[in-house]
Formats: C-alpha cells, structure tokens, sequence
C-alpha cells in the first residue's frame, strides 16, 4: 500500500470512529460541499444545496442576534449594580457638607463621570456656614436657573432626565481645566415649598450621554436622590 493510500486508510478509519467530528465543523462540510458541487459539473442546480445556504445564513444571523441580545443583559446588568453601588455610597454621610462631596466625588467616580455638580435653586445667595466648603461640587442658583440650564432658555417644559452634547462654550458649569463634551442633568423635586435642584453629570466623553440612550436607571438614581435631598433639608 503507497503512502497516500495508507493515509486516505487511516483518515477513513478517524472518520468511521468520530463521524460527529465532521458534521459539527462547519469548514469541513463547507469544504465537503463544494467538492460535491464540483464533481457533478456546472449544470447541476442542487436545490438541497441551496436551501442549506440559506439555513446557514439565517442561522449566522440568529446567532449575530442572540450575542446582541447576551450583550444588551450584560450591560444592563452592569449598569444597575453601578447605580446600586451609587446609591449605597450617596447614603453613607452623616452630615449635608460630606453628602454633597461624597455625591460630586466618590458617586461620580462610580458612575464613570469626569465631574458633577449639585445646583439648588434659591432666592437670595445662602452663604450660611452650612454650605462653606462646597465650592467648586455645590452652586446656588437664582429661580428658573435649573429650567433654563436644560432647556436652553426655551419655552418647554423639562424631562426630569435629560442626556445631550455640550459645546466648549456650553461647559462653565463645570469650572475651567476640564472639557466636557456630554452630560447628563438630573432635576430635582425638593417638594412644593422649595424651589428645584439638578445634579449635573458632565463627562469628557461625547459618547456618555446621548439622547438615544435609555434613562430608567438614572430616573431611578434621582427619585432616590430626590427622597434624600429633602431629608437633608427639612
């Protein structure tokens, strides 16, 4: 027996014994059905051959869809145990001053964002001894300040999340030294006797906010926000 036949031996023997090797490599089959094709000459329309193309393809783009779908799960997944893991951390402190740099500090750093600053509207500039040492996480706004941040001035009424781009000339809120290219505002409702809040979200990434993106976790983010804020300011 030549060398060739006792190898084409040997490979039939391999197949013989693990026939489900051959079937289950899709690049075998492929290489098998092509040599089929060949063999019965350009004229030969094989119909099976066809409609297996066909079940591959939308076989591919079954399994194209199902990895979309586990990434999709994972992501979302992620994204809920960090707003979790944010909020644990919001409620740490046990007075307003460490609250709102734990929330412009360590909050934001869990939430993967280049700053944040806490903005509450009032009438008159508090300068009391209970918002010394926030500046540069805390802001004091006159009424209609947070209203108009969000909606440029226009006359609509605001989502309590909003997610868009910013311009460089857009970015003072955030203070100098740093680029914000997207953000994230936050309104809060501190109840019907005070005047609202936002927590602004600023990340050097264009890509971290965008109107396309989804806003439940971050809603559920500022109720919690929300419930806590007037518990430091009752």
């Amino acid at each position: 027996m030549s060398e060739k036949s006792a190898m084409a031996e040997e490979l039939r023997k391999r197949i013989l014994k693990a026939p489900d090797a051959i079937l289950e490599d899709t690049d075998v089959m492929r290489a098998l059905a092509a040599a089929g094709d060949r063999a019965r000459g350009e004229n030969v329309v094989d119909m099976r051959g066809i409609a297996m193309d066909r079940l591959e393809a939308r076989l591919d783009r079954l399994e194209a869809t199902h990895q979309t779908v586990i990434s999709a799960a994972y992501e979302n997944l992620s994204g809920t145990n960090q707003i979790h893991r944010a909020i644990l951390t919001m409620m740490e402190p046990t007075d307003f001053v460490d609250f709102v740099k734990t929330l412009c500090g360590e909050v934001a750093h869990i939430l993967r964002v280049d700053r944040a600053r806490l903005i509450l509207e009032s009438h008159q500039d508090d300068g009391s001894p209970a918002l010394s040492g926030l500046d540069g996480v805390m802001m004091v706004g006159e009424p209609g300040f947070v209203r108009d941040y969000v909606t440029h001035g226009r006359d609509i009424s605001p989502r309590q999340i909003t997610l868009r781009s910013v311009h460089p000339e857009e970015g003072g809120l955030y203070g100098p030294n740093v680029r914000i290219q997207s953000e994230a505002c936050l309104i809060i409702d501190l109840g019907d006797e005070r005047l609202p809040g936002m927590l602004a979200l600023g990340s050097c990434d264009p890509d971290e906010f965008s109107p396309s993106q989804g806003t439940d976790l971050l809603s559920f983010f500022a109720s919690v926000l929300e419930l806590h804020m007037r518990h430091w300011l009752a």
